[in-house]
């Protein structure tokens, strides 16, 4: 018997079990795929010559993550590499905002869209080195993070204290528009904010714009070399290396509750996987709550919380090898690991509109990845490795292109939203598509049946909206990687501090399993009563002495 089963291999449940094994715990990961790494894998299956990331590719959160450093991960094979430029934003006009790691750089293409613009962005950055240690280890923390959270309000005084903190909540428009005299600056803040699903319009997107753009500003968009599959195989590789079993084909279909505390869990197949002191679960919280866990071990309050629970938006993405390097009209995007298609903040305000209304956007704003670029080992020298992403509606109530997609996403909707991302890259890219090697399409449910934690494509965990975060993330008031049954800790991105590749959920469940001492039989018992019954005082209360 295990001392921990974790379901899921992806980047937070390998996280969560490293940490455990290196407190020698015995530790064994259960996988559903036939692969480990979730949504960090990457194969051939576009053209054989070229490597393509089936779902993340860029890891600025991963390369400033306390977690992942901690774990040495260079020691097991692991490799960074970088674009010439981090980020670009092309509009149709030839103009291009560009995001470099060297701020002098980033402030000369602001500053072509308006003076001044360069030393605005100047000052953004200098306010980010002056929050940034505490920021980010606030981030990465346990919430609530409060030595650091302390020390970020001190550290917002010295930056204009309310002041400063109302910058963060604004809409990212709005702070555009206070900051900068051209679009530059709110293109690049825009942009990044939509790499959630933070419209222009929503509260708190300039804030997360503005941290994502600090962190390529200062960490890159950096890529693993060889595929992001490397990021995958250097956790496995550190595992097994200190004893962690780690199973694929597996899928958990029950976490197993005896005695008022997780036990283990019960696969696909029909085997029993015991657990001696935790269960760690690197799945969405609707998966958790509303099937591995049975109901009669929840509270009702819970169950009544998951119907509110919200996802992010769906995603469509087409993977593309290239005979040559995109034809970009704006010189900026040629260097660009990342670039944003969209011809201005207007067009992601109108993109953001249409997913509201549950319509299809008919010029779908895209985040177009050149691998190749980033790393010259994915495809033969003088071609591309590529790809775009853009987002649709769970569920479709029109088409704004009225082409007739209805979200069935049958054959041939793929190919109708393919051409359609396309002719949006063509905008920018005049004959980019007489490039084209070959193409494959990832539509929602492709990318939900090869992990299922991407409901219909949803790349987050649920929605980064200030409604769903922090204390209210995943539910309200169970902002910490404990549930409602002891035992069992929540590992995935749906628990703070949510998307993206870092490790900061999986490590903060498995920090959880450790500080938790075994429940005596009595607190198990009382335990298990208060779960049936719905008792609503404390279980501190009614737990043996010394508990």
């Amino acid at each position: 018997m295990a001392d921990a089963v974790v379901i899921g291999a992806g980047p937070n449940g390998l996280v969560a079990a490293n940490l455990l094994a290196d407190a020698g715990w015995s530790v064994e990961v259960l996988e559903e795929q036939p692969e480990p790494g979730g949504a960090a894998r990457h194969d051939r299956g576009v053209d054989p010559d070229f490597v393509s990331d089936l779902f993340s590719a860029f890891y600025p959160l991963a390369a400033a993550s306390p977690v992942l450093a901690g774990l040495e991960l260079h020691d097991h094979g692991l490799r960074w590499q970088h674009a010439p430029h981090v980020l670009a934003h092309p509009l149709t006009d030839g103009r291009c905002a560009v995001l470099d790691r060297r701020v002098e750089v980033t402030a000369d293409s602001l500053e072509a869209f308006a003076p001044g613009d360069g030393a605005a962005w100047t000052r953004l950055h200098d306010t980010w080195q002056l929050l940034r240690p505490d920021l980010l280890e606030a981030l990465f923390t346990p919430f609530p993070p409060v030595r650091s959270a302390a020390r970020v309000a001190m550290r917002l005084r010295a930056a204009g204290g309310l002041r400063m903190a109302r910058t963060l909540v604004l809409p990212v428009r709005r702070l555009a528009e206070e900051e900068f005299r051209g679009e530059g600056g709110g293109l690049l803040l825009a942009g990044n904010a939509l790499h959630a699903d933070l419209a222009p319009e929503a509260a708190g997107s300039g804030g997360f714009g503005w941290l994502m753009s600090m962190l390529g500003q200062t960490y890159g968009f950096p890529v693993p070399v060889g595929g992001s599959g490397a990021l995958t195989g250097a956790l496995a590789r550190r595992l097994q290396a200190r004893g962690g079993v780690l199973r694929c084909g597996q899928r958990v279909e029950r976490i197993l509750v005896r005695d008022g505390r997780a036990a283990g869990v019960r696969t696909a197949g029909g085997e029993t996987v015991a657990a001696r002191r935790a269960v760690l679960a690197d799945v969405s919280v609707p998966a958790l709550y509303g099937g591995l866990v049975a109901p009669e071990h929840l509270p009702p309050q819970v169950l009544s919380d998951l119907r509110r629970f919200q996802w992010d938006f769906a995603t469509f993405k087409v993977d593309w090898a290239l005979d040559g390097p995109v034809p970009w009209q704006a010189e900026g995007a040629v260097g660009a690991g990342t670039v944003h298609l969209a011809d201005g903040v207007d067009e992601l305000t109108r993109f953001a509109a249409q997913l509201a209304m549950r319509q299809v956007p008919d010029r779908p704003f895209s985040l177009f990845g050149q691998m190749t670029t980033s790393d010259p080992s994915r495809s033969p020298r003088g071609t591309e490795s590529a790809w775009a992403y853009t987002h649709v509606p769970h569920d479709v109530a029109g088409d704004a292109a009225e082409e007739g997609l209805t979200g069935s996403w049958d054959a041939k909707e793929q190919g109708v939203m393919a051409d359609r991302v396309e002719r949006q890259v063509e905008r920018f890219a005049p004959g980019f598509r007489s490039r084209i090697r070959a193409r494959r399409i990832l539509a929602p449910p492709t990318l939900q049946s090869m992990d299922r934690n991407l409901h219909g494509g949803a790349i987050n965990g649920g929605t980064a909206a200030m409604h769903q975060q922090l204390f209210f993330r995943p539910l309200p008031g169970t902002a910490r990687p404990e549930t409602p049954v002891p035992g069992l800790y929540l590992a995935s991105a749906s628990a703070h501090p949510g998307g993206g590749v870092h490790g900061a959920p999986g490590a903060n469940a498995a920090r959880a399993a450790l500080r938790r001492k075994p429940v005596p039989a009595l607190a198990q018992r009382v335990l298990t009563r208060r779960d049936r019954t719905g008792h609503k005082r404390p279980v501190t209360e009614r737990r043996a002495p010394g508990t």
